[in-house]
């Protein structure tokens, strides 16, 4: 027969804005977790610049390497969004503001919808993304979003 103990403890939780000294800064947590990660991810600031990215999110994202991209704003990194439609055309600007990582931003809240992602060459057909991100926060004010992807 089975033998199951329970053992109840004192929970730590930093009261909201104090930090629990592991290097509290947001960022610097989501950018080594980002640039670890096995899953299709992405961490911008508010600035659209691309903080951090993961080697499959740069492979899902035709982005080349993450080292061609950190640095850059996210949109001149080499991501080329279409249209769904059937010329697929590049998305205008008022399109582009409802992508996932920028809506997060400017809404500060989380944002979700497909992106069609032009393929890298000719010979590669291009492919649909889901795109789930969220705001991240310093200082209780949105400095950036994080966005987990995934191919449909």
């Amino acid at each position: 027969m089975a033998h199951v103990e329970l053992s109840l403890s004192e929970v730590f939780a930093p009261a909201a804005g104090t930090s629990t000294g592991l290097g509290s800064d947001n960022f610097g947590q989501w950018s080594s977790t980002v640039s670890h990660a096995d899953e299709p991810c992405l961490l911008i600031d508010a600035e659209t610049r691309v903080i951090a990215v993961s080697a499959s999110g740069c492979e899902l994202l035709c982005l080349g390497t993450p080292e061609d991209v950190i640095g850059l704003p996210l949109l001149d990194g080499g991501l080329r969004l279409l249209d769904f439609t059937a010329n697929r055309g590049e998305l205008t600007e008022p399109e582009i503001d409802k992508i996932p990582p920028l809506l997060a931003l400017s809404s500060g809240r989380l944002a979700r919808g497909l992106l069609r992602v032009q393929a890298a060459s000719a010979d590669r057909p291009d492919s649909t993304v889901d795109a789930i991100s969220t705001p991240v926060l310093t200082d209780g004010s949105v400095a950036g979003s994080l966005t987990f992807f995934s191919e449909v």
